[in-house]
């Protein structure tokens, strides 16, 4: 069996400075537009366990023992979620200092 053979492959890419900038206040939204899609998730979860979810007819009846799982489970999600919404909101802030 032989070494891998891979090519001396050096791309030239130019990109304007406003579209870089561009690139990356989208890349920030779409991120964001992530972390809402979680958030929506967790509530929606919340709204299950406590019955008051529209269209579902048979609401869960948890326990306290899973009433307190899954409260932990959000506060944990949400948690993560301020730590990533601190790293967009810095990373926004840098971008903007470059316009």
């Amino acid at each position: 069996m032989s070494q891998a053979n891979i090519p001396n492959i050096t791309p030239t890419i130019t990109v304007a400075r406003e579209d870089v900038i561009n690139l990356l206040l989208s890349s920030i939204a779409l991120e964001e537009l992530g972390l809402s899609h979680i958030l929506n998730a967790e509530g929606e979860k919340l709204q299950y366990v406590l019955g008051t979810l529209p269209g579902v007819t048979t609401p869960f009846t948890p326990t306290l023992a899973e009433l307190l799982a899954i409260n932990d489970s959000v506060r944990q999600t949400i948690k993560a979620l301020q730590k990533k919404e601190w790293i967009l909101q810095t990373k926004l802030e840098n971008v903007l200092m470059m316009m």
